[in-house]
Order: structure tokens, then C-alpha cells, then sequence
């Protein structure tokens, strides 16, 4: 069921934004050549504890997760794209890490990613994470009272195609409000003018992650990590979004 949420909720929407905001920030000033992921998670999990926040991935268990995620954060390290389970690893000169965090403050979900490259950066890697940004801004301009869902979902997929890359349609956007993930499903690709009518009150994480030469994926023995088939990169850009009367409305900028 979509739910629609009423202006004054979209307000107290805000300080869940602000501080996945924040966790994710502090996250990524912190992951540096020789830090080890656990020590992240553990940050954010810091984070959490002093905010009074609720974790929305420590418990999280769905169809397609081997067990119980455990962990507070995802961080996904080169070839994993999505759903990394934090494991002892230190980062090295050059990697190419995605931190993607949701929890809810006050009853309010926020869910957001961003992509970084630790130390010396590849020049391949830094296109990458600058086309999810570049389609995650086109689809959030899309996300506009009267448009539909395949507006966004087709805003992604052209800004893919533009830079070669293919789209994988598994794993995509979603409605977020009280929990983490609600209806709708936000594809990362799809056609204009069909799906469901954007309102005002509806609230999206929309997340567009490409790889570099696939559009397919691999679990990792661990049960939850994603990582793409051919072993080529990949990155992970995400905002939860209102739709407002006058437009988008970007609760993790």
C-alpha cells in the first residue's frame, strides 16, 4: 500500500534525513587507507546510540538475506555495489567504497548513499560515481506532483545508456516513510509516462548504482553482499526524496 505522508509529517521527516546525513558524512571523513570497516560500522553504530536512533539494518532480515544483516552499515568495497556485510578489512590506497545507511529517528525512516574512493583515486571510478550522481539528480528533478514513476525510473536508465553502461533492474528505489522499505518500487530504469502518479506526500529513496561493465550480480558467500559478475566496479548514489506542492524536496541532502 502507498502511503502518503502530510506536510507537517514531511517535517518531522527531516531530522531522520539530517542525521543519516550527518552518520554519512562523519562515515566518509573517517574511511581512509588502513581503516578497517568494523571500525566504521562501529562509529555509525556510536552515532546511533548518542542520537537515540534506530538502526534500520541491525535486525533486518529479508527473503534474500542469508540471516539477520547484524550490522548498522553497508559498506561495499570495489566490486560489491550493494548490501555490503561489514567485515574485518582494511581499506587500501585507491579503493572504491560505498556507504549506504538507513535508521529512523522519532519514528521516521531515512535512507541514503554515497560513493568514495579512498586515497589515490582511478579515473574510470570517478566517472562512475559522477554518473550516479548525475542520474540521481536527473531523477530527483523528475520527482514532481503529475509525473510517474517510470519519469524517474526512465531519467535513470537514459543517463546510464549515455555513458555506456547497462542497468540492472533487481534492486532499485523505494517508497520509506515508518519503515525502510514501503511501496512503491522505484526501477532504475522504465518508460515515461507509466507507473504510478507522483502526489504530494510521497516520500522515495531513489538509487541509482551502476557497475562498469555488467548489469549482473553475485552473492558473496556471506549471505548478503552484492558484487558484480564480471568483477568490474561499481558505485551507489541514494537520497530519500518528498514530493512536495513545489517539487522535490531532498531530505538527506
Amino acid at each position: 500500500m502507498v502511503e502518503l505522508r502530510t506536510p507537517a509529517q514531511i517535517e518531522e521527516m527531516r531530522a531522520a534525513g539530517a542525521f543519516v546525513r550527518e552518520v554519512l558524512d562523519t562515515v566518509s571523513a573517517a574511511a581512509d587507507v588502513g581503516v578497517d570497516l568494523l571500525e566504521l560500522d562501529a562509529l555509525a553504530h556510536r552515532m546511533i546510540r548518542d542520537r537515540g536512533a534506530t538502526s534500520c539494518y541491525i535486525d533486518y532480515h529479508p527473503s534474500f538475506g542469508a540471516m539477520p544483516f547484524g550490522k548498522v552499515l553497508c559498506t561495499s568495497v570495489n566490486d560489491a555495489v550493494l548490501h555490503g556485510l561489514p567485515r574485518s578489512y582494511r581499506l587500501q590506497d585507491g579503493d572504491l567504497l560505498t556507504l549506504d545507511f538507513a535508521c529512523a529517528v522519532d519514528g521516521w525512516v531515512a535512507d541514503a548513499a554515497t560513493s568514495l574512493i579512498v586515497g589515490t583515486p582511478r579515473a574510470e571510478d570517478e566517472a562512475l560515481i559522477a554518473t550516479t550522481r548525475r542520474a540521481l539528480d536527473a531523477a530527483i528533478d523528475r520527482a514532481r506532483p503529475g509525473n510517474r514513476i517510470g519519469d524517474i525510473s526512465a531519467a535513470i536508465g537514459d543517463v546510464a545508456r549515455e555513458a555506456g553502461l547497462r542497468v540492472n533492474l533487481q534492486f532499485g528505489g523505494h517508497g520509506v516513510g515508518r519503515t525502510m522499505h514501503e511501496d512503491p518500487h522505484v526501477p532504475n530504469d522504465g518508460r515515461r509516462g507509466r507507473g504510478l502518479r507522483l502526489q504530494p506526500g510521497l516520500v522515495l529513496a531513489i538509487e541509482p548504482w551502476f557497475l562498469h561493465t555488467t548489469d549482473e550480480l553475485v552473492m558473496d558467500p556471506d549471505g548478503w553482499t552484492l558484487r558484480s559478475a564480471d568483477g568490474s566496479r561499481g558505485a551507489h548514489s541514494e537520497h530519500t526524496v518528498a514530493i512536495t506542492e513545489d517539487g522535490p524536496l531532498v531530505l538527506t541532502a
